[in-house]
């Protein structure tokens, strides 16, 4: 019985599956919750499908696709907010026309060279064949964005709350901002040929809704955001290899099912709190 509960780990592909997985949930899950509550989840799915025009455009120059990657991940990003700032049309409206216009762009590009890039793996990484060399890049991306939020978390998060604010007590409120894009991007980079456009997506997004439903303190928010992430990748991954079914799908459902519970939960909590302030003993 244990050996057989202990054999996903006998194998050195799964091992290297939990640690990618791990390696991508720390800084996804601190930047979700910022995420969260600036409103830009939608931001990390722009983010996610824009890059798909510089993975390709990288490989019909034959150069690093994380670089193409990154480039058209700031192109997303920066013309967004120049976009915001310069016209009338809302925030979340010129993301959708951004990113959907990068992605079609990214993928007329696929469908025109003859290439062994799989798309399945761009939109759903490939966790189980990761290489020695993709697994170091991703760390080094993944410590510097943590590094990074964990140093200027405070700064992030008066920015997040009030910009104005932020503004008045001295702070850089641009470098702020356009330095949280290129943690966006720089993350999703990190996820892009580990656990895909879709699990960064969900990394980016699902981890700070549950932790802003269980928790009104942001420390401890990023905490169960990180713990939210970490949790699910290792059991997404660990149910993957019994159910025999793809990683970072698995992974998702199991954040999801997180969600759903955490928000039953703050339903019933109100519900509670609203008795006792109506109906005190």
């Amino acid at each position: 019985m244990m050996e057989t509960l202990l054999l996903p780990f006998q194998f050195p592909f799964m091992v290297n599956a939990f640690l990618i997985s791990i390696l991508v949930a720390v800084p996804a899950g601190l930047l979700s919750c910022y995420l969260v509550l600036k409103g830009w989840s939608l931001m990390g799915d722009a983010i996610s499908h824009a890059v798909l025009p510089g993975v390709v455009i990288a490989y019909i120059f034959n150069f690093p696709m994380l670089i193409g990657a990154f480039c058209a991940g700031m192109v997303c990003a920066l013309s967004t907010g120049y976009l915001t700032e310069h016209s009338r049309i809302k925030q979340d409206t010129i993301m959708g026309v951004v990113f959907s216009g990068m992605f079609a762009l990214g993928i007329v590009l696929y469908t025109k060279i003859q290439t062994n890039v799989h798309l399945d793996h761009i939109l759903f990484g490939n966790m189980l064949g990761i290489s020695k060399s993709d697994m170091m890049t991703t760390g080094y991306v993944a410590i510097f964005v943590a590094v990074v939020i964990i140093v200027k978390w405070k700064d992030f998060m008066l920015h997040a709350f009030d910009e104005a604010q932020a503004k008045a007590t001295g702070l850089n409120v641009n470098l702020l901002h356009y330095g949280l894009l290129i943690l966006i991007s720089l993350t999703v980079i990190a996820a892009l040929k580990a656990v895909g456009i879709i699990l960064a997506i969900a990394f980016l997004v699902t981890p700070g809704g549950i932790a802003f439903l269980v928790t009104r303190r942001f420390g401890m928010m990023l905490i169960v955001s990180v713990a939210v992430a970490v949790g699910a990748s290792i059991i997404g991954i660990y149910a993957s290899f019994f159910i025999n079914s793809a990683p970072a799908p698995t992974i998702v459902l199991i954040m999801t099912a997180i969600f759903i519970a955490a928000l039953v939960w703050s339903i019933q909590r109100t519900k509670r709190h609203s008795r006792l302030t109506t109906h005190p003993t």
